[in-house]
């Protein structure tokens, strides 16, 4: 039974570290970018967009397609490093579980 009781109360620590790291993640800021830059995004760890900033020179009414394109490359961008940002954070947390490739805490 004192295994049992062991692993329960690792179970509540990596709980809380969790909780922890979910709130680090949260509060951080991300941006990703496209066309070099000239369309920026900037998410948090919640993958809420704070902020977004458009060139001038890419505002064109008569191609609103293009900027359209830009905008979500440039979401995905931020996204993608917010993912391995969660996915890095994890590896520390979970330090030598090997847990099931496609495995996912609860976020």
């Amino acid at each position: 039974m004192k295994n049992l009781g062991n692993l329960m109360k690792q179970a509540q620590q990596m709980q809380a570290k969790m909780g922890e790291m979910q709130a680090r993640l949260a509060e951080m800021d991300v941006s990703g970018a496209s066309a070099g830059g000239m369309v920026q995004v900037t998410i948090n760890g919640k993958f809420e967009m704070k902020k977004v900033k458009i060139d001038k020179s890419l505002v064109d009414p008569e191609d609103v397609e293009v900027l359209e394109d830009l905008l979500l490359a440039a979401f995905n961008d931020a996204k993608a490093k917010v993912e391995a940002s969660m996915q890095e954070e994890m590896s520390k947390l979970t330090g030598g579980l090997n847990l099931p490739a496609g495995f996912k805490m609860p976020f």
